[in-house]
């Protein structure tokens, strides 16, 4: 177990942690065009890359680390990386793929130095880089063809090499923890899974790892089916330091499912909720001191340990 870790379960035994927020608004706010993302770096590239809000940590590092600055300034313990699509599956809708080690790397680097320096300033108050493994934009469980309901477009061990090479890159970065976040599909996070163990095994090392899925509609399920009762007793394996719900729902529409969450959890229970459900404009209208006022009562209710939003 790192010095980190144990400072990280201290932390946990102590108070309810804050985990940042979003980090896709935040750089939208910046309104970047082709040219942003290109950078000196990629300026030759004859594929649009726009969107691409990962390589950002390339292209324009002084904005991710001021944004991870922002997030430490407003109270946050951990930040997460900027590394949410950084897997070579998600990459290589840009034609990337092929620097996603590089990539995960300098996310990991970014929050770490940024990171430290608030640390440095409070040491009673460490802060904590959580690498950050998303989804993929692929599903092992379900068919993208509705005329094709047996046909699949990634498979399990595909998924397991994708997410090694990027937790590798975390690691080497500087991550303290690995967060597998925004899980629809609960095959994609076992492969995750597996290959942060097996890396973990490789690199004799163990991060703590923070599973955290999403409830994708008034269903109170998983977009592969299953209930927040059902999503933990597929991954309690894993033995992760806490196990939670981020995304899609606004806090008033996830408190149950956290809830539910929290009675049949043996570990810390995050939730990082939507400001609310997006308007017509893709926006999102709720306040900050709206949300704080549902997630203060959640805090006194007793079954949450890591927040954010």
């Amino acid at each position: 177990m790192t010095t980190r870790f144990k400072q990280l379960q201290d932390a946990l035994s102590e108070r309810i942690l804050i985990i940042d927020g979003a980090m896709g608004t935040m750089i939208q706010a910046y309104k970047f065009e082709e040219e942003d993302f290109r950078g000196e770096v990629f300026k030759d590239k004859n594929n649009e890359i726009k969107g691409n809000n990962d390589i950002l940590a390339i292209t324009k590092p002084n904005v991710i680390s001021d944004i991870h600055r922002e997030f430490l300034e407003a109270g946050a313990d951990i930040i997460e990386t900027n590394s949410f699509n950084a897997t070579s599956i998600s990459q290589a809708d840009y034609q990337m793929e092929d620097i996603v080690y590089e990539l995960n790397v300098a996310c990991a680097k970014i929050a770490r130095k940024v990171a430290d320096e608030f640390t440095a300033l409070t040491p009673n108050k460490p802060r904590f880089v959580a690498g950050v493994l998303g989804p993929t934009s692929r599903t092992a469980s379900l068919s993208p063809d509705v005329n094709d309901p047996a046909f699949r477009n990634v498979n399990f061990d595909d998924l397991v090499g994708t997410y090694k090479e990027a937790t590798n890159g975390l690691i080497d970065g500087g991550a303290d923890i690995i967060l597998i976040e925004t899980i629809f599909d609960t095959l994609n996070a076992k492969a995750a899974i597996f290959a942060v163990q097996t890396i973990f095994e490789k690199m004799d090392i163990e991060l703590p790892v923070m599973i955290s899925g999403t409830i994708t509609d008034a269903s109170g399920r998983t977009l592969s089916g299953q209930t927040a009762e059902a999503f933990w007793h597929s991954i309690r394996h894993a033995n992760p330091i806490s196990i939670g719900f981020n995304c899609a729902l606004g806090a008033k529409d996830l408190r149950q499912h956290v809830a539910a969450l929290s009675k049949v959890a043996d570990t810390a229970v995050s939730a990082h909720p939507n400001a609310g459900l997006p308007n017509e404009m893709g926006e999102y209208d709720e306040s900050p001191e709206e949300m704080a006022a549902q997630i203060k009562e959640w805090a006194e209710s007793g079954f949450l340990n890591i927040v954010g939003g």
